[in-house]
């Protein structure tokens, strides 16, 4: 019998463990957790308290009396720091401050007199779940790592939500299977010792965006430097993604000051108008001691490339998946030249620039400077006027919000200025979801409106947290990709430091239809040459996805043979199976498909990985 868990790897990039409290019930439980290769961290009276899977490199524990502190993850600290911060515990909430304080991205689990404290990272990179298994609770860092000791079969209504155009907060944050309980990003999760009573606590709130441009670039600076020398301060060679934007190009350059050896590594477009290899190559001029290995780009995968292959273990289906081969291609290849992580730019789009929906109240509290703005927008991304008012003029909160877009799961898309000015995008359903889908998913948009809180009151910082997570969520999964591979990715943009400094930014001076990035480009000045801080777009890569469309047509046919979500009534497989004869289709041109074929592909690889633990 294999188990699918340590078939995904025990390298570096892989931890994943559960937590137990000290009591011989919960040692009980945490006995079946132990598999070949598991590891096991210990409390002081010898029970278990951490088991799963880690690296020596990633992992930093401390004991002093009756308190312990671990991190594991990407973590910049001594341990001498731990033991210092154990010695001087008194109250977990104390914590709080230091993890505010910490660079790196990571799990912490505190213990302290009994009681525990598990928390993640505030941009959902990291997370925490919990369960009640035998009447103990049971804290991990994977939902499916809780699911397998449940037994438990993931819920139809939850996957029918997972069919949403996009999933809306908080369902998106929702396990697929029963009895699983998720933390929010913003909240660490507290243990008592009979393990009753489990409490959230926050932790992390984003700052107010009032820091001026020019005080908050150096801090931006800083923020991002001390996030990629979180990776490379032990030297060695890292790799690094050169798109030739701006986002990887920081990073390269960042990586370049570090006791690293680096390579930089490019994957041109299949576009010949995508000048992405020109700027990536006037980049590396400036990087006389970086290595530049330019792919050829005919080599490159493809969107959709791989789809009925897909076997990676994965705790919630994700859209990465169309482009996991593309993501992951030329990893073993950075390995072959010594790389022992990868850097991406990843997240730059999401955290130095930023919604337009912070207009909303701008346009109430400054409407001169509002107006003058909202006038370039509407030029730039061509906004017709009555919409843009209308959504200016919308005052709903989140709760009515959602509950209106119960009724509206089968109207057109909305215009894009409603998206841009408003809570976000409203989830819609297509043709070949049942109508016995659509009822489990309005029940499910019904309930979380009667309950539903936004990330922020301000709808511009609501939405800048959502497509945080939203893109966390991805790269999470790539991130457990990557590790099987035997090359951990890191994306320094994501650390929680990075992000806080970001958010901190005035909004009209962060996002403008005037300047490209202006928050980087500040922060990079005289970091990156001004040469490359003078671009002002970046490559779309519509080609690639046109292109993998026609290529891989008879896959997403397959896909839809003996379809998983078919035989659980959910999608109606005559449909998506005339969707893929007609590859130049609206669906399929658009990524409103996305989320369908990502649970397809993960309730097949959830099957393959049963048989797999059945043989």
């Amino acid at each position: 019998m294999t188990d699918p868990h340590q078939s995904a790897g025990t390298g570096p990039g892989a931890a994943q463990f559960a937590v137990f409290t000290d009591r011989a019930d919960a040692a009980a439980v945490a006995r079946s957790f132990a598999r070949p290769g598991t590891r096991t961290l210990d409390h002081a009276s010898g029970r278990p308290w951490l088991v799963g899977t880690w690296d020596d490199q990633e992992i930093v524990s401390a004991r002093a009396g009756t308190a312990a502190l671990a991190l594991v993850g990407c973590v910049p600290v001594e341990a001498a720091e731990l033991e210092r911060v154990a010695r001087s515990l008194r109250d977990l909430a104390a914590l709080d401050a230091w993890a505010r304080s910490l660079p790196g991205s990571w799990h912490l689990v505190a213990a302290l007199d009994g009681r525990i404290r598990v928390q993640g990272t505030a941009s959902g990179l990291r997370l925490v779940f919990h369960a009640d298994l035998g009447g103990t609770r049971v804290a991990a860092t994977r939902a499916d790592l809780l699911a397998d000791a449940l037994g438990a079969e993931p819920s139809p209504q939850r996957l029918a939500v997972r069919l949403l155009w996009p999933v809306p907060h908080p369902l998106a944050d929702e396990p697929l299977w029963p009895g699983i309980t998720a933390v929010a990003p913003h909240d660490a999760l507290i243990l008592p010792p009979d393990g009753h009573g489990v409490r959230h606590t926050r932790w992390w709130s984003p700052p107010e965006p009032v820091v001026p441009l020019r005080t908050a670039a150096p801090r931006v600076r800083e923020a991002l430097a001390e996030a990629v020398a979180a990776r490379t301060r032990h030297g060695g060679t890292v790799s690094c993604d050169l798109s030739g934007g701006l986002d990887s190009t920081s990073v390269c350059f960042l990586a370049d000051r570090s006791p690293a050896r680096v390579i930089a590594s490019t994957w041109p477009g299949r576009d010949p108008a995508d000048t992405d290899l020109e700027w990536a190559k006037r980049a590396a001029a400036a990087l006389p001691d970086v290595e530049h290995v330019v792919w050829d780009a005919e080599e490159s995968p493809l969107v959709y490339t791989g789809l009925l292959g897909i076997d990676d273990v994965l705790d919630e289906p994700t859209i990465g998946v169309m482009d996991r081969a593309r993501v992951l291609h030329h990893l073993p290849a950075m390995a072959e030249r010594g790389s022992r992580v990868h850097l991406t730019g990843i997240g730059g789009d999401h955290v130095a620039w930023c919604s337009e929906a912070y207009y909303h109240r701008l346009a109430r509290r400054r409407p001169l400077l509002a107006l003058r703005q909202l006038r370039g927008f509407k030029a730039l991304w061509q906004w017709p006027l009555l919409p843009m008012l209308g959504a200016l003029a919308d005052s709903r909160s989140y709760g009515a919000w959602l509950a209106d877009a119960e009724h509206r799961l089968r109207d057109p898309l909305p215009p894009t200025v409603t998206t841009s000015l408003g809570w976000g995008m409203s989830p819609r359903l297509f043709e070949w979801v049942t109508p016995e889908a659509e009822h489990l998913a309005r029940t499910a948009l019904r309930t979380a409106g009667r309950r539903a809180r936004p990330l922020h009151p301000d709808r511009g910082l609501h939405a800048d947290l959502q497509q945080i997570r939203d893109c966390t969520r991805i790269i999470r999964q790539w991130d457990h990709m990557a590790a099987r591979q035997g090359l951990p990715m890191a994306s320094p943009f994501l650390d929680d430091r990075v992000i806080e400094a970001c958010l901190a930014v005035r909004p009209e001076e962060r996002v403008s239809p005037w300047r490209y990035k202006p928050l980087l480009t500040e922060a990079m000045r005289g970091t990156v040459p001004e040469e490359c801080l003078r671009r002002a777009n970046k490559a779309a890569a519509s080609m690639d996805a046109a292109d993998g469309l026609r290529r891989h047509r008879g896959d997403l046919m397959a896909l839809w043979e003996d379809s998983r979500l078919e035989r659980l009534g959910l999608v109606d497989g005559d449909v998506l199976r005339r969707l893929a004869e007609r590859p130049a289709t609206r669906h399929l041109r658009d990524a409103v498909l996305y989320s369908t074929i990502a649970a397809e592909v993960w309730l097949r690889a959830l099957d393959r990985t049963r048989r797999e633990v059945r043989e």
